[in-house]
C-alpha cells in the first residue's frame, strides 16, 4: 500500500510538473509574438474588417481577448475595410513582446455609389461573424445583413457572394436578382481549412 501511494505521489507531481513546463513554454512562445491592438475611433470602424499581409483575419471589434491579434516580428500590412468608407492602410513594424495600439477612423468614401433600384439579400450564416463579399468587394458581416429590418440591398442582376471566416471552409454562390425582390441566403460554414 505504501508503494501505491509513493507511486500516485510521484504520477501527481509529474503531472504538477509538465503542466508547469507547458505553462512556461507557452508564455516563452508568446515572447516571440507581438500583439497589435485596434482603437475605433467612429461606429463605422468598429465594424469594419481587418486584413493582415492580404488575409481576412476578422472585423475589428472582435479582435480582442481571446481573439487578439498576434503577430510574428517583422513588418506587416493591415488594412481596415468597411464598405461605402475609404479604406485604411498601414504598415507596421511588430517588435517581439510588444504592444502596438493603431487608431481607425473611417471617412465616407464620397466615390461611393450605391444603387438607386435594389433587391433585398438576408443572411443567415453560422457563425454569423463571418465576412461577406459581393463581387469580390467587401461587404460587411453576416450580422448585419440577418435579422428584423436588417438586408444586405444589390443592384439587379448577377452577384458572386462569398461568405468566410478564418478557420472555416468558405460558401460562394452565384445568385440573380431582380429589382424589389427579396432573397434567403441560409448556411453554416463548416469548420476547417479550405482545400
Amino acid at each position: 500500500m505504501l508503494e501505491k501511494i509513493r507511486r500516485f505521489k510521484y504520477l501527481v507531481g509529474s503531472v504538477f510538473l509538465l503542466g508547469f513546463l507547458v505553462s512556461a513554454l507557452a508564455s516563452a512562445n508568446n515572447e516571440v509574438l507581438g500583439e497589435v491592438r485596434f482603437l475605433a475611433d467612429n461606429n463605422p470602424a468598429k465594424s469594419a474588417g481587418v486584413w493582415v499581409d492580404g488575409k481576412y483575419i476578422g472585423y475589428l471589434n472582435e479582435l480582442k481577448g481571446s481573439k487578439k491579434l498576434l503577430l510574428l516580428p517583422g513588418e506587416h500590412e493591415i488594412s481596415v475595410r468597411q464598405a461605402g468608407y475609404r479604406s485604411v492602410e498601414q504598415k507596421i513594424n511588430v517588435q517581439p513582446n510588444q504592444v502596438q495600439t493603431l487608431r481607425v477612423l473611417l471617412a465616407k468614401d464620397p466615390e461611393a455609389r450605391f444603387p438607386t433600384v435594389t433587391a433585398e439579400v438576408k443572411l443567415s450564416i453560422d457563425p454569423d461573424r463571418a465576412a461577406v463579399f459581393v463581387d469580390d468587394q467587401f461587404a460587411g458581416h453576416a450580422h448585419e445583413f440577418g435579422g428584423a429590418g436588417r438586408a444586405m440591398l444589390l443592384s439587379p442582376g448577377k452577384h458572386h457572394i462569398k461568405i468566410t471566416l478564418p478557420g472555416y471552409q468558405s460558401f460562394t454562390t452565384e445568385i440573380e436578382v431582380r429589382a424589389n425582390q427579396k432573397y434567403d441566403i441560409k448556411t453554416q460554414l463548416p469548420k476547417g481549412n479550405e482545400s
